[in-house]
């Protein structure tokens, strides 16, 4: 008989996804194709349009096909996406997003309420706990406790009849800290002047100024008399002015509402997490108010009622406190068929935790709290063990905030992933991982301008003998340096103790290149952050996103405008305000923006170019200024480098804008251009933005938070020459890292573990990089010693 051979399937033929002519942000009409159910994985330098491919494209338009299917009044709800700007987009599946993205400052977010853990074991203490307290509302620190009583009018047989009814919520949010865990005190002396009249301006808070719409509501509210002295207003002038009720008021015929202070800035400042806020109102807050643990619930959150419930002896409260792999072996000792199903996801969803390596964390522990690596490996944690499969998972440099030895189980994560038939696309520097990908796309061959093109395609064997940027420095390493800085002095740190570190006494050399590693979760950033961070004279990089709108750029937030418009001021005879975007000088059709956006409800707006200033930003007659033949738009478009030596020597000879672009082509963005929209930068290229701006500060200490997020390989000896010229200019640097090429150019390591969480938080090795190679006693110092000894 002969052999029958079955042809494939037709549908067995969609095997790849065809990207053609992708031109979002830098993308050169770039054509890729990527296999599915492999690992692929992005590389190239920060800002040669990795993000802009994978996010900007492929999951972008994957997440805006899947809202389609919605209705359009759902639609409604959900954000609205635009296409990408490519020509041909096929083979796409579901994009599931696991990025960089902080999981929001919410003071009352936490790891549980973030994970769903929580609303499980709410669930679980209102089916166990003893004593019944009530539903699962009772336990949640989110909902207040409220209760009501009235009359209602109800139609029944053609008849109205009034009936009483009476209502009643039980919640479990702690009455005196509305569930905040802290309390506030308000320091009287730092609001207002009592020596002053409120028209001579007692008041000090930021914008609350006499001139506008509080003093007319001041002077017309009638409470107090505006021109006596508040140090001799009666208690209940005082009152009125800190503490009333909002109330309505009428002044000059238009309808107000006056409100007391305190009640006032509590609403517009303390309701928000403290780091969000702008600087100047930060500094007041902090000036103005005092945070303590609330005596009610003793920073739990809960009221008396949800902490009375236990099962076994633990309340809610305790088991929240717990280090999640605690709290996973104390749910696996539960058993009670009543509630089997919830208990299998619970521990599934706690094993998850500690499987990802975030075992250390507690479900209390604010989501605002979490560096970048952490809030990444949190939302990974509901795809863990997930039953869909021929899904896109989207990772953006998922070995973030990893120790050499935690590397190894993400990799193993990743390919589990895949393994179970899934797409995996990963955007990565770390060659630990692109060395388990099936399929290496490289992006270059510079940044920016420069570049969003693809430089290679290929295996791992193939990108190593590629001759491209990522290629030639794949397998680099940076040797131990033959000698080290002698310490000018040490900075003391005695007793140390926040979060998991057990009275930590340590010396940190200064006039030195300091690095502090350690596992993930070892008490490193607690150590530094915790002891360091705060005094004088010390001035601290650190991993929380730069917040800027599409009007925010380089030149703005670095400061580098002022001088600019100054410069073109003094030259013209005109006023500073006209070379900016945001004030006199604008386009009055777009408003400064460049573009006229146009919003279509539920769809994706549209952003048109505006054809008045054709994208310039600024009025016509504001362009005929120049400064060394240069109007203001043609500077803002400048890259760095170019600025850089348009503003140092000539008829735009301007030192102080001089000295901050040499700061930022130092840090290696001298691609930037200057008008360039602070939305666009990657992540890497914002940290270094940041790191450029407090380099002009007076600080003599800095303190790095991981300067190696978002860094190609290439760029690493860059910055290890960055660091070297600030302690060779007399400063001192302390860094947090997890680089074998940063530990082994410092001139003195601190280890910290020996594990994370409870099993952490002590020193275990403090030394220079060549005695914790040759000792080799720490997890540090092994891996350490395979990357300096391949």
């Amino acid at each position: 008989m002969g052999t029958r051979t079955e042809t494939p399937h037709v549908a067995d033929s969609h095997d790849l996804i065809r990207v053609h002519g992708a031109r979002v942000n830098n993308l050169a009409d770039v054509s890729v194709e990527i296999p599915k159910r492999r690992l692929t994985v992005f590389t190239g330098v920060s800002g040669s349009g990795k993000s802009s491919l994978v996010f900007g494209t492929i999951a972008a338009e994957s997440q805006r096909l899947i809202n389609e299917t919605y209705s359009a009044f759902v639609q409604g709800f959900m954000p609205t996406l635009g296409r990408p700007d490519v020509d041909v987009l096929d083979g796409l599946t579901t994009a599931i997003v696991v990025d960089q993205q902080p999981m929001g400052a919410d003071p009352r977010s936490t790891v549980g309420t973030a994970t769903d853990a929580n609303a499980m074991l709410r669930i679980l203490f209102s089916r166990l706990g003893k004593p019944h307290i009530g539903s699962p509302q009772a336990f949640s620190f989110n909902v207040a406790s409220i209760s009501g009583a009235g009359a209602v009018t109800v139609e029944r047989a053609g008849r109205t009849v009034k009936e009483r009814r009476s209502f009643s919520i039980t919640g479990g949010m702690c009455p005196r800290c509305e569930g905040r865990g802290s309390v506030n005190d308000i320091d009287l002396t730092q609001l207002y002047d009592d020596s002053k009249s409120l028209n001579e301006g007692a008041l000090t808070i930021p914008g609350y100024s006499m001139d506008g719409w509080f003093g007319r509501i001041f002077r017309g509210c009638g409470f107090f008399d505006p021109d006596k002295p508040i140090r001799e207003f009666t208690k209940k002038q005082l009152h009125d002015l800190l503490h009333k009720e909002p109330t309505k008021i009428k002044v000059e015929g238009i309808n107000l509402t006056y409100e007391g202070l305190i009640p006032k800035i509590q609403k517009s400042m303390l309701s928000k997490d403290v780091d969000a806020l702008q600087p100047h109102i930060r500094a007041f807050v902090e000036r103005a108010v005092t945070f303590d643990t609330c005596p009610e619930c003793g920073g739990t959150r809960l009221s008396e009622a949800a902490r009375s419930s236990k099962i076994k002896g633990v309340s809610i409260a305790d088991a929240c406190a717990m280090q999640i792999n605690d709290l996973a072996g104390w749910v696996r000792e539960l058993d009670a068929p009543s509630v089997a199903p919830l208990l299998t996801s619970l521990r599934h969803t706690l094993d998850s935790f500690v499987e990802i390596g975030l075992g250390y964390l507690s479900l209390d522990r604010p989501t605002g709290t979490l560096s970048g690596g952490e809030a990444q490996r949190t939302k990974m944690i509901r795809h863990l063990g997930s039953s869909l499969t021929d899904v896109t998972y989207v990772f953006d440099e998922p070995t973030i905030g990893l120790h050499p030895h935690d590397i190894q189980r993400m990799n193993d994560l990743l390919l589990r992933l895949r393994d179970k038939g899934n797409t995996v696309l990963v955007v990565e520097h770390k060659p630990e991982v692109i060395a388990i990908a099936d399929h290496v796309i490289d992006l270059g061959p510079g940044a920016g301008t420069g570049g969003g093109e693809v430089v290679f395609e290929g295996g791992i064997a193939g990108l190593r003998s590629s001759g491209t940027l990522t290629g030639r420095h794949l397998d680099d390493r940076v040797r131990l340096k033959p000698s080290v800085r002698t310490p000018s002095g040490v900075l003391e740190v005695r007793g140390a103790n926040t979060h998991n570190l057990r009275e930590v006494d340590v010396d940190l050399p200064l006039g030195a290149l300091v690095v502090v590693t350690g596992v993930a979760g070892s008490g490193k950033s607690s150590l530094i952050h915790g002891s360091v961070s705060g005094r004088d004279g010390v001035v601290a990089v650190d991993q929380t996103p730069i917040r800027g709108s599409r009007r925010s750029n380089p030149a703005t937030y670095t400061g580098l405008l002022d001088p600019i418009r100054k410069a073109f001021a003094k030259v013209n005879g005109v006023k500073p305000a006209l070379f900016s975007p945001n004030s006199e000088g604008a386009c009055p059709t777009c408003n400064g923006a460049g573009v006229v956006y146009t919003d279509l409800a539920m769809m994706a707006g549209v952003a048109t170019t505006c054809e008045e200033c054709e994208g310039r930003r600024f009025q016509a007659a504001v362009l005929e200024y120049t400064l060394g033949g240069r109007d203001i738009s043609e500077v803002l478009a400048m890259p760095v480098t170019e600025a850089r030596e348009f503003f140092g020597a000539g008829d735009a000879h301007t030192p102080a804008a001089h000295a901050i672009l040499t700061r930022l082509d130092e840090v290696g963005l001298g691609y930037l251009s200057l008008g360039q929209p602070l939305t666009t930068l990657s992540g890497g290229e914002r940290q270094r933005l940041k790191l450029a701006t407090h380099m002009g500060g007076k600080g003599s200490v800095y303190v790095l938070d991981e300067p190696t997020t978002g860094l190609h390989l290439a760029d690493v000896d860059h910055l290890l020459g960055l660091l070297d010229r600030l302690v060779d200019g007399g400063k001192s640097v302390i860094v947090i890292e997890h680089h074998q090429a940063v530990m082994a150019h410092a001139d003195w390591i601190i280890d910290l573990g020996p594990g994370a969480g409870h099993d952490g938080g002590r020193i275990v090795f403090e030394g220079t990089p060549a005695d914790l190679v040759n000792t080799s006693s720490t997890l540090t110092g092994k891996h350490l010693a395979a990357y300096v000894n391949p």
